[in-house]
């Protein structure tokens, strides 16, 4: 999450590639205009080829009846056409822009992404800018974000939103494929290349399951602190307020995010948790609808145990198993989850040196723990020793 808020802050266009800091040179000037870098492209509108035919219809007929009024008009269009590329890129001139995309992003949950363009020419405002942006790869989500207001010189910000609802987990890629200028008179339609784009971590869906005594038989009552110490600033995790704690228990910075209080556990505190693990094993998972419905269990059960105090591990596959104490170890489960995919069955071989790892041998070495099967043809259900726990 730190590096998103880093690369948010980087500015990209032609301000940010140290255009705009060379010294002044008409030579340099020309060259841009005649023959512009492979990025930039103007291409004429419906209305500059109308222009363009009309030029041509008037040039054929200045020249064969060497009249001076027709050669006039036609060197007013050329003008036009000429003075509008020359404008154009002017308008594009020490522009630049950035976006920002707040994690964390759910599937199925609308997210605000924010397009910042900033000015820094001098004298001259810049309109008519329309960025285009995409989301996505195999089936991209596409979106035209239009500058609808004049943006002013010496460093004048505008901010635009585009209000993105993810519909795949997983790396995404949202960028800005190009900047469109039509500025000044729509004849000629500038296209510079957005040069911007950011890989995002998309979490599963929000799963809704019911919860069976299965999964609440081990909690402690009330959520009580044990007699005995912590270990000082091992924190465990966090949970609501409960008549009766300590004041000095409470998290201030994370029940003003949460709005409500939180105090925090220590490992001392919680008599028993429980342990998540995810096995994504191709032949138990082999219904692609069932897989994503597994994510998404997973994932919102780690979220409510970690709010209750009660999660003590997860672990994924064949990998370790790790603590959750802090809010950033569920956030790291969840980004792995968001990004697994089902792992085909590995076979022994002869010499018997791959051993498959069973709920039997994990749940000997972790205490209640939760695994995970199909229910029925389109289910997904949570087990804790042989006992279903919870179930979509």
């Amino acid at each position: 999450m730190a590096n998103a808020r880093r690369e948010g802050r980087v500015w990209h266009g032609p301000d940010s590639t140290g255009m705009g800091a060379r010294r002044f040179s008409w030579k340099r000037i020309l060259m841009r205009l005649f023959l512009p870098p492979r990025d930039q492209r103007v291409t004429p509108s419906f209305s500059g080829v109308v222009l363009i035919a009309l030029a041509l219809v008037i040039g054929f007929a200045a020249y064969n009846t060497a009249n001076n009024i027709l050669f006039i008009a036609l060197s007013l269009l050329l003008s036009c056409l000429l003075l509008s590329g020359a404008l154009s890129w002017l308008n594009m001139a020490k522009v630049s822009w950035r976006l920002r995309i707040e994690p964390a992003l759910r599937v199925g949950v609308e997210t605000l992404v924010v397009l910042e363009v900033r000015n820094r020419k001098r004298v001259l405002p810049s309109y008519g800018l329309s960025f285009h942006l995409q989301a996505g790869e195999h089936v991209p989500v596409r979106k035209i974000l239009p500058l609808r207001e004049r943006l002013e010189p010496r460093g004048a910000r505008s901010r635009m939103e585009w209000i993105w609802k993810p519909e795949q987990r997983g790396a995404v890629r949202v960028e800005i494929t190009s900047v469109v200028s039509l500025f000044p008179f729509g004849f000629l339609r500038k296209r510079f290349c957005g040069g911007l784009k950011r890989a995002v971590i998309v979490w599963p869906r929000p799963a809704k399951y019911r919860s069976f005594p299965a999964l609440s038989r081990t909690r402690s009552p009330q959520g009580r602190a044990l007699s005995r110490q912590g270990h000082g600033s091992d924190l465990y995790g966090l949970r609501a307020y409960v008549r009766g704690d300590s004041y000095r228990l409470i998290h201030w910075k994370a029940s003003a995010r949460a709005g409500q209080l939180l105090v925090r556990q220590f490992s001392a505190e919680s008599a028993e948790g429980f342990s998540i693990w995810v096995d994504p094993s191709a032949d138990r998972w082999f219904r692609p609808e069932q897989f994503e419905l597994l994510m998404s269990l997973a994932g919102s059960l780690a979220e409510d145990l970690f709010r209750e105090g009660r999660l003590d591990s997860v672990l994924v596959a064949d990998g370790p198993s790790r603590r959750v104490r802090r809010l950033g170890d569920v956030e790291a489960f969840l980004d792995e989850l968001a990004v697994l995919q089902p792992v085909p069955v590995r076979i022994p071989d002869d010499a018997g040196s791959i051993t498959p790892t069973t709920a039997a041998c994990r749940g000997k070495l972790l205490r209640n723990l939760l695994t995970f099967a199909p229910d029925g043809v389109s289910g997904v259900a949570a087990y804790l020793d042989g006992q279903k726990a919870a179930a979509t």
